[in-house]
Formats: C-alpha cells, structure tokens, sequence
C-alpha cells in the first residue's frame, strides 16, 4: 500500500532536519509543510500533543518526536541505516541521544544571559565533543563506511557552528581533528545540505541576534566594528 508523507515542520528545528536527511537517505518521497511555532495552528496542535516539530503523517497518522520518527522510518523502509549487530544499534542510540544532548547545551549557549554563562556553556559543548574525539575512528562516518542515523544526528548539531564561527572563534574544535574531519565530511552529503532551506544561515543568524542574550550582544558589537 502507497503511502503518502509529509514531514510538518519548522526551518529552523535541527530536529526537523535528522528526520529530512534520513528520509532522503532512503530515498523517500515526502512533503514538507513548515510552520510558525509562535503561532501555532489549531491543527498541529491536536497531532502534536507536545506542541513541537516534527511530526510525520503518514498518510493521515501522526508520529511525533524526532528519534521515535527515525526508528519508524528504519523499521519501515531500506535500505537500513542502523548496525546490524543489536549491542552496536544500542550504543548507536545511545549516541543519537547524546546528539540531542548536545543540541540542549547549543540552546543554553545561544540563551546564556552573560558573558561568565557563555564561556561556561563553551566548555561545556567542548568537554561533549571531546567525549566523541575519543570515540572517532579514522573511517568517513561514525560507524565507518556507511551513513549512519548517528550520522544524520551529528549533521544538524554541526551545522550551528557555521554560523556561530562567522561571529568568533569560541574554539570549540580546537586540537579536535577527528570531529573536525567528521564535521567536514557531514557538511558535504548531500541529504545533510538538502535538510534546510537555502537561506538557512540568514535565518539562523537572525534568531541569534533577537535572543537578547550575551551572544547577541557580542554580534551586535561585532557588526557595528
């Protein structure tokens, strides 16, 4: 039975965005409907009962939470993007949800209310990143040759720093090489390019500066020089 997709989504979520590179990964067709979490519509309110994207409905059925919509799609659909092996599928859960983790801590930094919270927020994500430096290997992706969901994960996470280095060095790749390598080659798949909307840099720059946080005040003062 045909099924049809649609993927209800915001622009900015890097939630949205792991669900969008696994679904092109697999070669799913879908739709993208974005909306404006500010205003939400009374109709994505009663398919999501958390109030957040994403939710998939497949065809009228909802699914809601990013992991949960991945481990559907895996089940659902070839080919498969998680380790054959059952320990190795555990622990790349376990690093899909560190993943998330990390995304937490780039919502602390982006929100932090001074500059101390700031460097603090920076160690933090840094001492993250280092847990995963230790646990690369020299291989293209996490798991080695094929593109993972961890892989998919990471892609997003990634994908803040572009815009956070325009602004300064925080050093938070600093003596990191295989995250570094890692980062590069995410950066270049073309599932992870096609999960935002092409002016995702502006958008994403812009809900920096509207934070009104110690972060957008350093933009601020950077812009002025």
């Amino acid at each position: 039975m045909s099924q049809h997709l649609t993927l209800i989504s915001h622009k900015l979520c890097p939630y949205v965005q792991r669900v969008a590179i696994v679904l092109n990964e697999k070669g799913i067709s879908f739709e993208r409907k974005d909306i404006d979490l500010a205003n939400k519509p009374d109709w994505f309110l009663k398919i999501s009962p958390l109030g957040k994207t994403p939710v998939l409905l497949v065809n009228e059925s909802p699914i809601f939470e990013s992991s949960v919509i991945c481990e559907y799609l895996e089940d659902s659909h070839y080919p498969f993007m998680h380790p054959e092996d059952a320990l190795k599928r555990a622990e790349n859960r376990a690093w899909m949800e560190f993943g998330s983790s990390i995304l937490n801590s780039i919502g602390g930094f982006y929100n932090a209310t001074d500059n101390l919270l700031l460097e603090a927020k920076v160690v933090e994500i840094r001492a993250k990143f280092e847990h995963i430096e230790a646990v690369l290997n020299d291989q293209p992706y996490f798991n080695g040759i094929q593109f993972s969901i961890v892989d998919a994960v990471f892609g997003p996470v990634f994908r803040y720093f572009d815009t956070l280095e325009v602004i300064k060095d925080f050093g938070f790749f600093n003596n990191l090489p295989k995250v570094s390598a890692w980062r590069r080659r995410l950066a270049d798949r073309p599932s992870v390019k096609s999960a935002v909307v092409s002016n995702y840099s502006e958008l994403l720059h812009d809900f920096f500066l509207n934070r009104q946080s110690a972060l957008s005040t350093q933009i601020r003062s950077v812009e002025v020089q």
